[in-house]
């Protein structure tokens, strides 16, 4: 497809991409829509399990399961991350770089390079539409 794309300037490039950008638009508010769809049935299957007092139910088309999940948060991050260090509990923490964090802190303590600091950088291309006028 490359090649093809060659043959091409750059005004048919930016209209090819500014349509592909929109029939991907269109393509997530139908998944948006489908999602949707699909979490309201979750949620009448969990009130069948829950009727039926069930963690499976076996159907001709398959087998729902129902299960516990849990998700933790907390509301003060200072005590919690006081309660990490005091247990060394810091395998409860997901470890990643908040990139414009670390930009910023970049930018203002040049000097101060984090060890094992890995870094990418790359252009990336932006397509607008034109004005209307």
């Amino acid at each position: 497809m490359s090649d093809a794309l060659g043959n091409h300037n750059a005004a048919t490039l930016a209209d090819i991409y500014i349509n592909m950008r929109e029939a991907i638009r269109q393509l997530e508010e139908q998944i948006k829509e489908i999602e949707q769809q699909k979490e309201l049935i979750s949620e009448h299957l969990l009130a069948i399990c829950n009727a039926e007092d069930a963690n499976t139910i076996s159907t001709p088309a398959g087998t729902i399961s129902r299960r516990l999940q849990q998700n933790y948060w907390t509301s003060d991050w200072d005590s919690f991350y006081s309660f990490i260090d005091r247990h060394s509990a810091f395998h409860l923490l997901e470890k990643r770089i908040h990139n414009g964090n670390m930009k910023e802190f970049l930018s203002e303590n040049p000097e101060e390079v984090p060890p094992g600091l890995q870094a990418n950088q790359k252009y990336v291309i932006t397509v607008r539409k034109p004005s209307s006028k």
